[in-house]
């Protein structure tokens, strides 16, 4: 199912109908202010393992992001100190990936051994919007597209066809953008860019 959803003013209907499907084991294809990405509920063990298995990855290898709504819950998923939390506030919402340490809310399926969490508040209303509905953090991970030359796909329409089948839901929220987060190593005293993407990081 392919549906199209405004960025500018999500329409809440969709939105419900978008969160039940999540509540509900469902993975669904969305738009971030980066990539497109696939996303399940922070509760679902199913919906992750179906992700990892479109991906033809495992989990030992991969490290998964939540999309958190705003900074205020942000300590119930993830240990924050103060130098942290203020990089984290003159940067989010935006297109930035903070590796930060779990706390013990984030269920061990996700964290399958591994300590941290990738945090993720994009400047995009949708995934906003659905996390909202949903009411706790989405599992997120990008689109990535086997061709090198474009490494991400960015014509929701193309993506349908091509993953639709895979998926519960497709959402067209627009041309996405073909440059992922910029990823920022939070879990020492000094903070580390261990990918450059999208984001400018202001210090």
């Amino acid at each position: 199912m392919l549906i199209k959803i405004y960025p500018q003013n999500p329409n809440p209907r969709e939105i419900e109908k978008v969160a039940a499907i999540l509540q509900d084991d469902g993975v669904i294809i969305y738009p971030t202010d980066s990539v497109y990405a696939f996303g399940c509920s922070l509760k679902s063990k199913k919906g992750l393992e179906r992700i990892l298995k479109m991906k033809g990855i495992k989990q030992k290898d991969v490290d998964f992001s939540i999309i958190c709504t705003n900074l205020s819950n942000l300590s119930h998923y993830a240990k924050v100190d103060n130098a942290t939390f203020k990089l984290m506030k003159k940067n989010l919402p935006g297109p930035f990936t903070f590796i930060l340490p779990a706390s013990n809310r984030i269920p061990d399926t996700f964290l399958d051994k591994k300590k941290t969490v990738g945090i993720r508040i994009p400047e995009n209303p949708i995934p906003i919007a659905i996390t909202e509905a949903l009411g706790i953090p989405m599992i997120t991970t990008s689109l990535k597209d086997d061709d090198e030359i474009i490494e991400y796909t960015t014509d929701p329409e193309l993506i349908y066809e091509r993953y639709g089948h895979l998926v519960d839901l497709t959402i067209d929220g627009g041309y996405g953008g073909n440059i992922g987060t910029t990823v920022v190593n939070c879990t020492s005293e000094e903070f580390e860019i261990v990918r450059e993407g999208k984001g400018e990081l202001i210090e």
